[in-house]
């Protein structure tokens, strides 16, 4: 089987992957940023002839995209995600910029103003409180007042929590604990600015992988960057209240089925199992009738900080 990759030396590579100005606005476990180079590696040479369709249906912190969006032939572009108050960040940085940043400057400075550890830790769990009692009262389906307050305490959280985690309990609570960071970054303006450019021309849904569906035809790409299958029981896999187990793996593997079987391309990122067992050929089974590669990275977050090493994780592609 003859594999069409994006070749580096093309011009449009030079176009659009030389020009990375907007950036991934939150930290995210299993974020891209730093295999970015591997995966447009592996990206097809379908976007370079053809005029296509972007779909993300696990956008996540949205590296790929972010790396991809100014490229002259995605003429449109479908960002998805299960995780609602990601979903609304995105939403409010696109439409609602400038109040968000007016508040996240505001936590900012109040989080600043001592830098004594037991104010801001109690700083710390009184938004991390505050923000668990705005999502119990809050519509997070259909735009509302909230909204705003919710994208800027998120922000806040995620800039200041232990590791850049986000994980809820069966409740839907958020309840990482906070990190140690001296001086943390937390609102970035340039960036939420350029990632608000980069948002203009997208279409923002939350929902199921599966919504993807109605905007795939043959003139699509499609990256998918599911919650990784957990290569020990202590990984960290809790982006929502449901967890993306097995079953979970097997429902888009049948997915790209259809993918597959519309037309569309689609590049897919896991764990490899075989880090642990090299006899579990889970995904190589699963996938079986497409094309596997197997990339190296380090991973940057996990639930245990100190527990950080190079492993290999799976590139899944149909072209």
């Amino acid at each position: 089987m003859q594999h069409n990759f994006l070749l580096k030396d093309s011009v449009h590579y030079q176009l659009y992957f030389t020009v990375l100005k907007a950036e991934p606005f939150v930290k995210w476990a299993g974020g891209k940023r730093q295999i970015i180079d591997e995966i447009h590696s592996y990206l097809p040479q379908f976007l370079e002839d053809h005029e296509v369709t972007y779909i993300e249906p696990f956008v996540g912190g949205g590296a790929v995209y972010f790396s991809l969006f100014n490229s002259p032939n995605i003429k449109k572009s479908i960002l998805i995600d299960n995780n609602p108050i990601l979903i609304i960040s995105y939403k409010i940085i696109k439409n609602h910029l400038n109040e968000l940043i007016s508040n996240l400057s505001e936590l900012e400075k109040e989080y600043k103003k001592n830098q004594e550890d037991k104010y801001q830790s109690n700083f710390y769990y009184k938004i991390r409180d505050k923000y668990n009692e705005l999502i119990r009262i809050s519509d997070l389906e259909k735009e509302n007042p909230n909204w705003i307050k919710l994208a800027s305490l998120f922000l806040f959280l995620n800039r200041t929590c232990f590791n850049g985690l986000y994980r809820v309990n069966s409740k839907g609570e958020f309840n990482v604990p906070r990190g140690s960071y001296k001086n943390p970054n937390i609102c970035n303006s340039d960036n939420l600015y350029q990632v608000s450019r980069a948002l203009e021309k997208a279409e923002i849904y939350h929902d199921d992988f599966e919504k993807a569906e109605q905007f795939i035809d043959n003139q699509s790409f499609i990256y998918l960057d599911p919650p990784y299958r957990p290569l020990k029981s202590s990984s960290f896999t809790s982006y929502t209240k449901i967890d993306f187990n097995d079953d979970e793996q097997i429902r888009l593997s049948k997915f790209c089925d259809k993918i597959d079987k519309l037309g569309g391309k689609f590049l897919l990122s896991n764990s490899d199992p075989k880090n642990i067992d090299k006899n579990d050929n889970f995904f190589d089974d699963l996938y079986s009738k497409f094309h596997i590669e197997r990339i190296y990275a380090r991973r940057n977050i996990n639930s245990n900080g100190n527990d950080r090493g190079l492993v290999s994780e799976l590139l899944i592609m149909n072209y």
